[in-house]
């Protein structure tokens, strides 16, 4: 090809692209609409939340509930080399060392996870309840703490 041809296809480009630039300029332009209620409904479809807040007596939640509110974050995805929930091989040699040694260090703390892992207000029996779900759901055959009434 010649030299010739880049500068004449840039003669035709670049007023291209500057007009297709005005014109979207020009369609973002338009005033918007003032009616908040209608605003509103137009977008609702898609920006509709619902928040719902359950609050539980300190040491009722279940294992479960722990788990959802507080443990998934990470366990879930298997974050910072958690032991991904139901997955037996990763949960295997933990469940070996038994449920109080799991328990202290779901308690405590150990390696990237913080005591009770993040959630400052589980009371002790709540976070045993939650080791023992996780741990269930990855093969062992722990008795979850009862939740008292």
């Amino acid at each position: 090809m010649s030299r010739s041809f880049f500068p004449a296809r840039r003669r035709v480009l670049v007023p291209a692209l500057a007009t297709l630039a005005a014109v979207q300029l020009a369609a973002c332009s338009k005033t918007q609409d003032d009616d908040v209620e209608a605003r509103a409904r137009r977008i609702e479809p898609v920006a509709h939340v619902t928040v719902k807040v359950q609050k539980a007596a300190p040491g009722s939640r279940t294992g479960e509930q722990v788990y959802q509110g507080t443990c998934a974050g990470c366990h879930g995805a298997g974050a910072l080399g958690s032991p991904k929930f139901s997955d037996a091989g990763a949960w295997g040699p933990r469940i070996a060392q038994g449920f109080d040694t799991l328990a202290k260090h779901a308690i405590e703390g150990i390696r990237q996870m913080p005591p009770r892992g993040g959630g400052v207000d589980l009371t002790d029996t709540e976070v045993k309840r939650a080791v023992a779900y996780m741990a269930n759901a990855g093969g062992a055959k722990f008795t979850e703490p009862a939740v008292e009434k």
